[in-house]
């Protein structure tokens, strides 16, 4: 009986929440492609969201007498199987607002086997914040993008993947991310949700976003913890020196001890410096004030 009070509890807790923010359908009228799933979107904890079929965004505007234009659209991690939208989500919406930056967490559809998908979400989310600019004081020059984890893989996808301006972050945020997926060196959760068990190596490739990195890829700020014991800090390494070897801005901050998953939560480590980081990388790239 407790069980079943404290996750009813939870789920209350954790809807009131969000729903306290404007909820954004990237697909009014429903996606036109599917990601397979049958069953209901659930909750596999009280913060981490599975089988994601209806993609959505929700806003965090700024406050009107602090905004600067600055936007940033943020994704979640989760192994591509799910996503941390408290730690990895709304608590990092809220500390950009008082910075005076406009955010949106994103619930991209969970791939599935079905690559295209969470990229695909992804563009369209930039897509209706450019179209909504002016309505929501957002500058359409400072619409950058930030990941954590999986969702760093699909931050640095968007980044390196775009095919127009519309489409392309003014910045990156990755959070102790999924890169590559060469299968010696990424996650392999996250591998196997987003190209399946036995992807070509073609797409393998192309979804090894170190290697899809170009002059015009947007500026990065990076950072994760050196005992990550669930992606690989080379990750981080080869995305950065991909970044530096196209003369593309990028900070890449390393800490002894974070592990993997930190978030913003304060636990007294190394890792909890990172925002303060980030702060005065923002206030360099004059994205704040």
């Amino acid at each position: 009986m407790k069980k079943i009070f404290y996750t009813f509890f939870a789920s209350f807790l954790f809807t009131s929440i969000l729903f306290a923010q404007e909820e954004i359908k990237l697909y009014p009228n429903g996606p036109k492609d599917s990601n397979g799933f049958t069953e209901k979107e659930s909750l596999m904890r009280a913060d981490f969201v599975i089988k994601i079929s209806d993609p959505r965004m929700y806003f965090y505007p700024a406050p009107k007498d602090n905004a600067n234009g600055t936007a940033v659209l943020i994704c979640p991690g989760g192994g591509y199987l799910g996503v941390s939208v408290i730690n990895e989500g709304k608590l990092e919406a809220e500390w950009f607002n008082k910075l005076g930056v406009s955010a949106f967490v994103l619930y991209y559809r969970m791939p599935n086997g079905h690559y295209n998908i969470p990229m695909e979400d992804a563009q369209t989310a930039l897509e209706i914040i450019h179209k909504n600019a002016k309505k929501w004081n957002i500058d359409q020059d400072k619409i950058g993008i930030m990941g954590f984890s999986a969702g760093g893989h699909l931050a640095s996808t968007v980044g390196t993947h775009f095919k127009n301006k519309i489409q392309r972050p003014a910045f990156m945020i990755l959070g102790y991310p999924v890169i590559t997926m060469n299968k010696a060196l990424t996650h392999l959760g996250s591998r196997e949700n987003l190209l399946g068990q036995s992807p070509s190596e073609k797409l393998v490739k192309l979804y090894s976003n170190e290697l899809q990195v170009t002059k015009n890829t947007p500026p990065a700020f990076i950072f994760m913890a050196l005992d990550d014991k669930t992606v690989p800090v080379e990750n981080s390494y080869s995305f950065y020196k991909a970044l530096q070897a196209n003369n593309v801005p990028a900070e890449l901050h390393t800490f002894d001890v974070g592990g993997h998953g930190f978030g913003m939560r304060k636990s007294g480590i190394p890792a909890d410096k990172w925002p303060d980081l980030l702060e005065t990388w923002l206030k360099n790239n004059k994205l704040i004030n």
